[in-house]
This record gives structure tokens, C-alpha cells and sequence, in this order.
């Protein structure tokens, strides 16, 4: 929790920078090693992986023990190699990103000394969790592990064959990819969706299925429906990819089959969003009182928003004016801040008085604080890329009477600027919110005497 906390308040700032470059571009200094190209995937790394990755690896290590009732397989050791290996990747993956030793892909990869020592701590980390799920001693497979086994599984395979490379020389750095041309293209983008899928999806939905209950005290609205999600999701999926490859030399059929499954996808997911929100029946009472549950409600909100969205954006006439345009980075941002951030908050703010053994959180007022701060820089940010997309859209695709393009390119560039202005703003609120969370989690691990819990109208209805 502590790492993820500290990842999650450096990838923010990571944003805020490069958001900041892209109004003032001055700001790399002339530095070949803060240019925006070097940044940007060191911040979406950041966010996903280091973030993301440690909040997963540390609530399914919870989850795990708790719903099978048995200690983690392989014990204090095996774990703490998975936690620390794992910081020791993004480390060297970092370094690489500022030394532009990558191969080269949408996502920037990590050269090939960093995807063998990952390989090597993600079969460690499946050894550890499905050898805890083995050893159960509670019959029943709770629905969060299924989800969490199939992000692990899933991200092992998409990791390995993306990733395939033939070094130049075991001393060097350099690679070159196994694949090549469209074929590398359709890899690259079987990968680079699945790892929404399955990492930033599937997983997080192993969070939300056992953090909601927990923190509302309800069960899962729907077991059975919960099941369905489950199968529906990870089928539909793994076929999604090819829809970011509209209008390309991809074969027509492939870039259709992307198209029709990321539609079919929006059904299962609105499934599990209605899960989430429904387990909430009866205890609706509880937001009034516990803003961490309010963030988990909300990412929940987002999910159903984000994977509506997508689907639209998948059909090839709404893409060919949404893509390679700030609408893109909209959605994403929906997804990754309102969604996947989201959910990590109100899983932290219940797990970490349970880990540290306190009776709350120091601050519920800083909660809320968070919550409303966070919320507004969302807003600000995915409001104004989808403006500007729609409008760079527009402008790329308008003529003239006489047939030509109506705008050059750096015109179209300059009508962004107030509201690449208008995300920094966003960006900044919502690095603001990650600040108070970092410091109202500190307060509460120092073991603080927590400040009022209940609010006082709220106590004396009660009492």
C-alpha cells in the first residue's frame, strides 16, 4: 500500500509535467532526457504498472488469503521477492525510458534484459496465488480470484509474444522484434488491448468485487450475474484488439472482427457495472457517511461510462474522425483516473486502517476533500480532450471549395492550446487529491488519533 501510494503520487506528477510541455514546450530545458517522447511513456508506465501493478499485487495478496481462509503459498519469502522484483522491474524500466532504451513500440516496451527479469517475477506471482487458491480451505472459489487469476494468466501470455525479441548482444541493450510489418502492428495492438482488458479491467474488477461488499457490508447483488461477467468478459476481450487499426493495411475481416466484438463488449460490461452499483441496495445511507466508498461507487460509474464509450469509438464511421485526436486521450483518462484510480482510493482507504489495525482513516473530512478535488480535475481533463478532439477531428477533415485541406496541421495544433491548458489544470487537481491522500495515509499508519469519523449531525440521528 505504501508503494502504491508513493507510485501513484510520482506518476501524477509525471503527467502534470508532460501535460505542462505541451503548453509550454520550453519546459524540457533542451534536455534529451526530459523530452516529451522520453516522459510520456515513463508516465503511462507510472500509472499503469507501477501504480496500478502494486495496488493489484498487494489487494490480491489480501483478497486471496481472506476468501480461501489459507496463508499465501510459499510464505514471507516468495512474497516479498514478488513485491520487491516487481519494484526492481519498474525501476530498471524507468531508467530505461529516460535513456531512450526501449524497443521502440506504441507503449514503448522496455528493452530485453527488463522483460526477462518481469517474466521471471510474474510466474512467481501466479505460482504464489494459484498455490494459495490450491491450498483453500474454504470450498468455494470467491468471483474476485477468478478475476484476479485471469489478469495474471492472461497478462503472462500477452507479456511473452509482444515481447519477443532477439538481443544484438548479451552485453548491449538493443533488440530486434520478432515480428514485423502489419504483423507486428496486430501483435503490438492484441497486446496493447488486452492490457486494458485484462490489467486494467479484469484485475480491477477483482478489486471492486471484493472492496464494495466489504466497505457497504452487503453481499454481491448477483453471484450468478457476477459468473456471466466473468466468462463474457475475458471471451469477448481477447478479439477486441484490431479495432485500434481502422483504415490500415490490416485486412479488412480482422479490423470488422475488432469492430464487432468491442460492441458486443459494451453487454457484459454494463453487467458488472450494474453488479457493483446494485450491491449497494439498502446501504445507499453509507455515501452520506464514508467518502472512501464514494470513490468505489464513482470508479464504478466511470467503468460503465469508459466501456460504453469505447465500443462507440470502435465503429469504423465514429473512428475515423475520433482517432489519433485528444478524444482518444479522453477516453483513456476516464478510464485510467475515473475507473482505475478511482477504485484503488476506496479499496486503500478501507484496507489500510485494516492492515495497520486502526479504527478509521485519520481524516474523513480529507476523504472528502480528495474525492471533490479529484472529481473536478476528471472532469476538466476528459471535458476538454474531448473538445479539442472532436474539434482537431473536424478541422483534419475539412476542405475547402477547391478540394484542399482547409487547415494546415500547426493550425490545428494552436487551436488546442487553451485546452491543453485547460488538462494541466486537471492534471494539477487531481495530483492535488493523490497529495491529501498521501497525507491523511501517513497520518493514519503514524497511528494518529483519528479526527471525527461520524459527521455530528449524522451521530445524533443515531443516537
Amino acid at each position: 500500500m505504501v508503494l502504491t501510494m508513493f507510485w501513484g503520487v510520482a506518476a501524477f506528477t509525471a503527467g502534470v509535467v508532460i501535460a505542462a510541455q505541451l503548453v509550454w514546450p520550453q519546459l524540457s530545458f533542451d534536455s534529451e532526457y526530459l523530452t516529451f517522447g522520453r516522459l510520456r511513456p515513463l508516465h503511462t508506465s507510472a500509472a499503469i504498472f507501477a501504480f496500478g501493478g502494486t495496488a493489484l499485487i498487494g489487494t490480491s495478496f489480501h483478497v486471496v488469503q481472506r476468501t480461501c481462509r489459507a496463508q499465501l503459498f510459499g510464505g514471507a519469502p516468495l512474497g516479498w521477492f514478488i513485491v520487491l522484483g516487481y519494484q526492481f522491474f519498474i525501476v530498471i524500466a524507468a531508467t530505461g525510458y529516460l535513456l531512450g532504451i526501449t524497443q521502440s513500440k506504441e507503449y514503448a516496451e522496455p528493452e530485453w534484459y527488463a522483460d526477462i527479469w518481469l517474466t521471471i517475477v510474474w510466474v512467481a506471482y501466479l505460482i504464489a496465488y494459484l498455490g494459495t487458491v490450491l491450498k483453500r480451505e474454504e470450498p468455494h472459489i470467491y468471483v474476485a480470484n477468478w478475476f484476479y487469476l485471469a489478469f495474471i494468466i492472461t497478462i503472462a501470455m500477452l507479456h511473452i509474444v509482444n515481447n519477443l525479441t532477439m538481443p544484438v548482444s548479451f552485453f548491449g541493450t538493443k533488440s530486434y522484434s520478432a515480428w514485423s510489418g502489419v504483423q507486428d502492428a496486430m501483435i503490438q495492438w492484441w497486446y496493447g488491448h488486452n492490457a486494458v482488458g485484462f490489467f486494467l479491467t479484469a484485475a480491477f474488477l477483482g478489486m471492486m468485487y471484493y472492496f464494495i461488499p466489504k466497505a457497504a457490508n452487503r453481499p454481491v447483488y448477483s453471484y450468478r450475474l457476477s459468473i456471466v461477467h466473468f466468462w463474457s468478459l475475458v471471451f469477448i476481450y481477447i478479439w477486441a484488439g484490431p479495432h485500434h487499426l481502422h483504415y490500415t493495411s490490416l485486412p479488412d475481416w480482422a479490423q470488422t472482427l475488432g469492430m464487432v466484438f468491442s460492441v458486443m463488449l459494451w453487454m457484459p460490461s454494463w453487467g458488472g457495472m450494474i453488479n457493483g452499483l446494485m450491491t449497494l441496495s439498502g446501504a445507499w445511507d453509507k455515501l452520506r457517511t464514508d467518502p472512501g466508498l464514494r470513490f468505489s461507487v464513482t470508479a464504478v460509474g466511470f467503468y460503465g461510462m469508459a466501456t460504453f464509450e469505447g465500443p462507440v469509438m470502435s465503429i469504423k464511421a465514429v473512428n475515423s474522425l475520433s482517432h489519433y485526436t485528444d478524444w482518444t486521450i479522453g477516453h483513456v483518462h476516464s478510464g485510467a483516473l475515473g475507473w482505475v484510480a478511482f477504485i484503488v482510493f476506496g479499496s486503500m482507504y478501507y484496507l489500510v486502517p485494516v492492515l495497520w489495525k486502526r479504527p478509521a482513516m485519520w481524516s474523513t473530512r480529507l476523504i472528502g476533500w480528495h474525492y471533490w478535488i479529484s472529481t473536478l480535475g476528471i472532469v476538466l481533463y476528459i471535458s476538454s480532450m474531448w473538445v479539442s478532439g472532436i474539434m482537431q477531428g473536424l478541422m483534419w477533415r475539412a476542405y475547402d471549395e477547391l478540394g484542399f485541406l482547409q487547415y494546415s496541421f500547426v493550425e490545428t495544433v494552436a487551436a488546442m492550446h487553451p485546452f491543453y491548458f485547460i488538462r494541466l489544470l486537471g492534471g494539477v487537481l487531481f495530483l492535488s487529491g493523490g497529495l491529501i491522500m498521501a497525507f491523511n495515509m501517513w497520518r493514519t499508519v503514524r497511528g494518529d488519533k483519528a479526527q471525527a469519523v461520524v459527521p455530528a449531525a449524522t451521530a445524533a440521528v443515531a443516537a
